[in-house]
């Protein structure tokens, strides 16, 4: 079937990982290796559906409360589907969040580090970690200070935190690809192979300079409510 044939959720996902394949090429890097996760906040499970339906996995949410209204019904539909928080996460939230995640984008402070440390280990439930990195030094976003990453690595590392990679969004309106670039440098100086960093208009910058995980949003659902 070619793509004009297919249901439009199951086009869009083929166009974008068409174009990841693309990125990735000059790269020299197998697009295998590029986790491609669907941003689905603010979308109801009956946008998610056509989704799951074409073989999309990975989902990202941003609040604790909308995901557990969402995927406990559809995870029974589809129990091989993953979801990664990707939003600011309240340390009082962090027992949820282990619960229902299999991933935790935005680890980004002392007190979190220890509250997860906490839930996972009642839990029996280890999601993988990145840490977020505020790139750009932007005092309205989220995100661990690059001085103060070291220190949090070395938190995280000692409270058995299963650390996969960093994250970041980079400043709005600006080349994003230094952000990308030291980004993927302050990961190689931690030891950390994990990226999560490219959004709907800026992946494929993200695919070149190392990307492992890219968040996508509005380019598969449209824009949001």
């Amino acid at each position: 079937m070619s793509r004009a044939e297919l249901p439009p959720a199951a086009a869009r996902l083929a166009e974008i990982r068409a174009r990841i394949a693309r990125a990735a090429k000059p790269a020299q890097r197998d697009p295998a290796t590029v986790t491609l996760i669907a941003v689905s906040k603010t979308h109801p499970a009956a946008a998610i559906e056509p989704l799951l339906a074409a073989g999309q996995r990975d989902f990202g949410e941003n609040r604790v409360q909308e995901a557990q209204a969402k995927w406990p019904a559809l995870r029974d539909q589809w129990p091989d589907a993953r979801l990664h928080l990707i939003g600011q996460l309240q340390s009082n939230k962090a027992a949820e969040a282990v619960a229902l995640a299999d991933a935790i984008h935005s680890i980004d402070r002392p007190s979190l580090v220890a509250a997860l440390a906490r839930a996972m280990d009642a839990q029996d439930k280890r999601p993988a970690c990145f840490v977020q990195v505020n790139i750009g030094d932007e005092p309205q976003k989220g995100g661990c200070a690059i001085p103060a990453l070291p220190a949090l690595l070395a938190e995280a590392r000692a409270a058995d935190l299963p650390l996969a990679g960093l994250m970041c969004l980079p400043p709005a309106g600006i080349e994003p690809a230094p952000y990308f670039a030291l980004l993927a440098k302050l990961a190689r100086d931690s030891g950390l192979a994990g990226l999560s960093m490219g959004m709907s208009d800026d992946f494929e910058t993200a695919v070149m300079l190392g990307a492992t995980h890219v968040r996508i949003g509005s380019a598969l659902f449209g824009a949001r409510a």
